[in-house]
């Protein structure tokens, strides 16, 4: 017998939509049909009028960070609270290695860390940034293990996370051989450390200069580096958080000429532009890569519509706004990283409510484009035997987003103020309601660990 039932929703895939019933039993998708008939004890949620989507998957996340003199703000419960209220149902968050250390070693500390808080189930990219012999090796048994997926910096020489083209290129050749992914945060840091360099003297200290330390170009630059290594050892690629006109045009390239490179970009360079560094808020809007011009911001889109950029995500590292001002006379100072874990799934709908691209697109992009370049097996689609997670969508709701009605630990938010038109209003996790009408239901330490599978 059917636990629970979803009735007269419209369901949305990346594939196609319809009219439909969804039954779930045991956590999973059991039988989707026209009328599923209920007996007395099964559950009925009526979706008239509503959006059933599958639930978010964001693969870009830094929860409980230790970075720039600090802790980014989002606990993992606070995170993956504010998923779960977003229609996110799984995170991935980056595990930093640290010297000395292996891969399944620096997962495991990580998972001890958000097993017990976690109320969205999780996965881990681990970021090397000591790759010795033995790390090489353990690629494979990585693999095996679940987390088949790292992340290599192209900058941050100074926090000792960056790692040479090199290094870069032996991970390149050891994931093509095992069935990983490699992706990178390219920027060029000596170009970067240059720019700083000078305006420091020249007394430039804005937000504002955060963006003119490393513009498009800056970025531009390490993503044809990166694509030209991955190309000519043929391994796949995933480059994160996307965000020039330039790089656009050359995972194109790449992937006219057959090259498996992924693109990602993040909802904070699809909705903003580098204006916001000149607000007397600026400083909030300080991430790297930064936000960037409008010609970038309308070849993402572009991007998104020839599908080009695959997914999208949010690179969500928060810090509260007392930190943020660190730096309101010095942007170097300014620990660098926006939030989004909430606002993404609900902006892109909102896009999609307005006609800039279709609900089909956005779930490809948030939730079935993730799952199948990360080996999430059983997320990401709405069909028979994959979990139940699903998001009820209103598309009448008219919404404004302000801090007060996010779910974070963070004191603010760079999206405050922005309508949306359309927003979630129930998000089920593996078949449990953990939110409706604006508030969290679930419960931390009911998120699971995904196992995911090879990547190729």
């Amino acid at each position: 017998m059917l636990d629970l039932v979803i009735k007269n929703g419209t369901i949305v895939t990346a594939y196609e939509t319809y009219k439909g019933d969804i039954g779930i039993k045991d956590g999973k998708i059991e039988v989707i049909a026209s009328n599923i008939s209920c007996c007395e004890n099964i559950i009925i949620i009526d979706a008239s009028g509503k959006l059933i989507l599958p639930g978010a998957l964001d693969v870009h996340t830094h929860l409980q960070m230790p970075f720039g003199g600090t802790v980014s703000a989002d606990s993992y419960e606070g995170g993956t609270r504010a998923a779960a209220c977003g229609g996110v149902t799984t995170v991935f968050d980056f595990a930093i290695q640290k010297k000395g250390k292996g891969i399944i070693e620096t997962a495991e500390e990580r998972k001890s860390l958000c097993e017990p808080q976690a109320c969205v189930d999780y996965a881990f990219h681990v970021a090397i940034t000591d790759l010795t012999d033995e790390v090489l090796d353990e690629f494979e048994r990585a693999v095996e293990y679940g987390v088949p997926s790292f992340k290599l910096f192209m900058v941050y020489k100074k926090e000792g996370l960056m790692v040479s083209d090199g290094v870069l290129c032996k991970a390149l050749e050891r994931s093509k051989e095992v069935g990983s992914m490699i992706s990178v945060h390219a920027e060029n840091p000596d170009v970067i450390d240059e720019r700083i360099n000078k305006f420091l003297r020249e007394g430039k200290k804005s937000a504002w200069y955060h963006y003119e330390s490393r513009p498009e170009f800056v970025e531009a630059e390490a993503d044809k580096r990166a694509i030209h290594w991955a190309k000519a050892i043929n391994a796949p690629l995933y480059i994160v958080h996307l965000a020039n006109k330039e790089g656009v045009e050359e995972v194109k390239r790449a992937q006219d000429e057959g090259y498996k490179i992924y693109a990602e970009t993040c909802p904070q360079y699809l909705h903003f532009t580098n204006e916001v560094y000149k607000r007397e808020d600026g400083r909030n809007f300080v991430c790297s890569p930064p936000i960037k011009g409008e010609e970038s911001q309308e070849a993402l889109w572009k991007g998104i519509d020839l599908g080009v950029i695959s997914t999208v995500a949010t690179d969500h590292c928060p810090f509260q706004a007392y930190e943020k001002d660190w730096g309101k006379d010095d942007f170097t100072k300014i620990p660098n990283g926006c939030m989004g874990i909430e606002n993404m799934y609900p902006y892109l709908l909102s896009e999609a409510n307005k006609g800039r691209l279709s609900f089909n697109k956005v779930v490809a992009l948030c939730s079935t484009n993730p799952a199948k370049i990360f080996g999430c097996s059983s997320k990401g689609n709405i069909a028979c035997g994959y979990d139940a997670d699903l998001v009820i969508y209103d598309p009448e709701i008219n919404f404004i987003v302000t801090n007060e009605k996010m779910h974070s630990d963070v004191d603010h938010t760079i999206w405050e103020g922005v309508k949306l038109n359309g927003y979630p209003i129930m998000t089920l996790l593996r078949g449990n309601v953990v939110f409706k009408d604006g508030e969290f239901l679930g419960n931390p330490g009911m998120g699971q660990f995904i196992k995911r599978d090879r990547l190729n």
